[in-house]
């Protein structure tokens, strides 16, 4: 598997270009303000989303000026859902970090995150760039009814793969393929090629919440000392939802008993995640992300050969094969 660092090779320069252009995006004249943004920056995690655009727009040919305004964008919105998702489930933590909220409460976040919003949408717009933003206005939508459709389905903890497999498109695959659709577009690429763009782009973001999904379970030589988070938030993944349709009613029971009414509840999170490994859910669910890893790899090949293809194929490999 390539490293970080071989991924980034083909736009090292661009990512460093890249850092002073967010940092100017998210400049405020609010001292308030301009500390908490000063403080995202030092927290930043591996910028995968703008390496999946600026990887897209080097398939094609030199990063545009476009491609890092859809960078940024991107960068911009994310961040603002990231801290509007840790004022909704009341999140302390972020990537190792004290959330926002945590640190200046959840008025102060809130505002934060449409602080944020807004500056993507000014950066859009002040440089002309309607179709990034018509591109990225779009996921941001599906983000939220994503998030909304889980929110519904979850009360009941009766809904399928096919449910499933809707919420994680729009929730976390379609920023994703946002970001290819957009590297394409700011590349001055044809409706067919955006459009192929943005299918990589998701069949990549279903593939890298399933790996999500995985790391409740465990991972590597870790598999067997799972950490049943996302069983004890209420939520429910991919090899859960197979294991609810494959095992007996009395265990069906007791697992959704479970998750609904105890998931504080240790020794039974611990059964409930013992059923689902016998019930081959583990099994089935990678089976699932590498079946959309092909997917993604299969579209991706219908561009032609170039660093640039070969860094966004490893990319794809670092989404599944990751430890973290």
């Amino acid at each position: 598997m390539p490293s970080l660092a071989d991924i980034q090779r083909p736009i090292a320069a661009e990512l460093k270009e890249f850092e002073p252009r967010f940092r100017e995006a998210m400049r405020s004249r609010t001292a308030l303000l301009d500390r908490i943004m000063h403080y995202i920056v030092r927290r930043k995690g591996k910028q995968m989303r703008p390496m999946f655009t600026l990887l897209s727009a080097r398939l094609f040919g030199p990063v545009t000026e476009g491609a890092f305004t859809a960078a940024s964008l991107i960068e911009l919105l994310h961040t603002a859902t990231l801290v509007h998702d840790d004022v909704v489930d009341g999140s302390p933590m972020r990537r190792g970090f004290f959330s926002i909220n945590a640190l200046w409460k959840n008025k102060i976040a809130v505002l934060v995150g449409d602080y944020l919003l807004s500056r993507g949408l000014l950066l859009a717009v002040d440089k002309g760039e309607f179709e990034l933003l018509r591109i990225v206005s779009r996921a941001v939508r599906e983000m939220s009814e994503g998030e909304l459709l889980q929110l519904e389905k979850t009360r009941s903890l009766n809904f399928n793969e096919e449910i499933y497999f809707d919420i994680i498109r729009q929730k976390t695959a379609s920023l994703i393929a946002a970001c290819c659709a957009c590297g394409a577009s700011a590349s001055g690429r044809s409706v067919d090629e955006i459009e192929r763009m943005r299918q990589f782009g998701e069949l990549v973001g279903i593939a890298f919440q399933i790996k999500d999904d995985l790391f409740d379970y465990g991972s590597g030589l870790d598999i067997g000392k799972p950490s049943g988070l996302d069983i004890k938030e209420k939520k429910l993944t991919l090899p859960l939802i197979h294991a609810l349709q494959k095992v007996d009613k009395t265990d069906r029971r007791f697992m959704v008993h479970t998750v609904k009414n105890k998931s504080d509840d240790g020794p039974a999170v611990a059964r409930v995640i013992e059923l689902v490994v016998q019930a081959g859910g583990i099994a089935h669910a990678t089976r699932c992300m590498y079946d959309y890893r092909d997917r993604a790899i299969a579209v991706l090949h219908t561009f032609p050969q170039n660093d640039a293809r070969d860094a966004l194929e490893g990319l794809v490999q670092l989404t599944v094969e990751r430890t973290k």
